[in-house]
């Protein structure tokens, strides 16, 4: 603790802090309202060029443009929904009638639920990958099991494969259902590989296959996560009956849980109820013609809407997974407090940045061997996420940006802890001159920050106009 720059922890006077609630806050509000306006004086023609849908409440309009929100709630409506609350129920019917047989038939039950949605050939792809997983990684050999496992991704891309599996459905969403259960479940099967590979378990290959089971058809996080550790999920397992918290009421969780579920859900319904964010976001016209204000609201509305997405897309999975006694990854950090690349892949999806420093980062040397190992660490690591979305061009522009952005704060914070730079601003700034001037530095990268996001969620075509309106136009202007 105290090796952290005073700055960080100088208080400031308290109408200061209060000055910086009431902007944070009143420019949030402004702006949303700005689009909002946008939004409603410009309804008729979004409804015409994208189809707006007819709202819960009478008179209203929904936004149903956000691909990844209409997908998985239409999926919870069909199915989903239903099938995670009876995996609730027979969890807590085996612990109470036959604790032993817990996992086996949580183990029977997601796979009987993953063949209910996906249909035996869908499943028939997840045991293949699943049985050459395992095979490769009976030879120990970690590059063989890398190579395996990138392989067997890559088959998510091959033309005439999408065709043929596209052929088992009737529908583009359930093969779309398929497509995201075999990228999810293809991390499951690089931690299992992995694993395996650096620590040989004592158990028998056919038990090893029977938790490799468990931890691929795991039904709460089947289809899209959160991630854990093969390593973890086991762990967490396998740990007695005695040594698990028993003090904590499951009623009590449940419903407080669910509370707050539905109330994440219920405004994410809200903004795109009053604010047609993904519309306006796919028509350069309207970017365009945004007002100033209204343009930082799209900004900020999509990255809030993509925060409070995640939350009710991980939190009714953790729930379920924390009331089984394992430990979820942490929900998504609010990304209006988010201040840096590093913290923005660090909090908001713990499980996908546990997953990428264990079996990418460190393997690779990460920061044990100097600067040009951790350099080369983090563009694979980045490569990876971008290859494992799809590698399309908006990704690799945006997998680029957040490189680039972590290099530049690593390197301006050695740059700044060292003893020479230390030694300049303790002689010349108070700590809480310091404090402010870090703030400052923060807000540079906040600014590309949000810009990357805005890649990753919108295209580069988002991202391009951004940069013209808010960098170029702007700055022009000033001078």
């Amino acid at each position: 603790m105290t090796s952290k720059p005073k700055a960080l922890l100088a208080p400031l006077p308290w109408i200061e802090i209060l000055v910086y609630w009431f902007l944070s806050f009143g420019s949030h509000l402004y702006s949303f309202y700005q689009l909002h306006r946008f939004s409603k004086e410009h309804e008729a023609g979004l409804e015409r060029g994208f189809h707006l849908e007819r709202g819960l409440l009478k008179g209203s309009k929904r936004d149903p443009s956000d691909f990844e929100w209409t997908f998985w709630t239409d999926w919870a409506k069909k199915s989903l929904l239903w099938t995670l609350i009876c995996h609730g129920v027979i969890s807590r019917l085996s612990v109470i009638f036959f604790p032993k047989q817990r996992v086996p038939a949580l183990t029977l039950y997601g796979l009987l639920a993953a063949s209910s949605v996906l249909g035996i050939k869908g499943v028939s792809v997840l045991l293949v990958h699943l049985g050459l997983s395992f095979v490769v990684a009976q030879l120990r050999k970690p590059a063989l099991s890398w190579a395996c496992s990138l392989l067997l991704l890559s088959t998510l891309h091959i033309q005439w494969l999408e065709e043929i599996q596209r052929g088992w459905y009737e529908t583009e969403e359930e093969y779309y259902l398929l497509l995201f259960s075999v990228a999810v479940c293809g991390l499951r099967f690089i931690s299992f590989s992995l694993e395996h590979c650096w620590c040989p378990l004592d158990h028998i290959g056919i038990v090893q296959l029977c938790w490799l089971f468990s931890y691929t058809f795991y039904h709460p996080f089947f289809y899209n996560g959160p991630i854990i550790s093969y390593k973890d999920y086991i762990e967490q397992m396998q740990r007695p009956v005695e040594e698990r918290d028993r003090n904590r009421s499951a009623l009590g969780y449940l419903v407080l849980r669910s509370g707050r579920l539905i109330l994440w859900w219920c405004i994410a319904e809200y903004l795109i109820h009053v604010m047609y964010m993904h519309s306006i976001q796919s028509n350069e016209t309207y970017l365009e013609i945004l007002p100033p204000w209204a343009l930082g609201g799209l900004a900020l509305a999509l990255v809030q809407f993509f925060f409070v997405k995640y939350l009710v897309l991980f939190g009714l999975p953790s729930m379920l997974a924390t009331l089984d006694e394992l430990i979820p990854p942490k929900l998504p950090r609010c990304v209006s407090i988010m201040y840096s690349f590093t913290g923005m892949w660090r909090h908001f999806d713990e499980g996908l940045y546990r997953w990428l420093i264990r079996y990418i980062y460190v393997p690779l040397g990460g920061s044990r061997h100097g600067p040009l190992y951790k350099m080369l660490s983090t563009a694979l690591a980045f490569g990876f996420v971008c290859l494992w979305h799809g590698g399309h061009d908006y990704l690799q522009y945006w997998a680029l940006m957040n490189w680039a952005g972590i290099l530049v704060e690593n390197g301006l914070k050695s740059l700044l802890s060292s003893s020479c730079i230390r030694a300049i601003v303790e002689q010349n700034f108070s700590a809480a001159m310091e404090r402010r001037c870090t703030a400052l530095l923060s807000a540079c990268s906040t600014a590309m920050l949000i810009l990357s996001n805005l890649v990753f969620l919108g295209g580069v075509h988002v991202g391009r106009i951004f940069w013209k309106r808010v960098f170029i136009q702007d700055l022009m202007m000033q001078q």
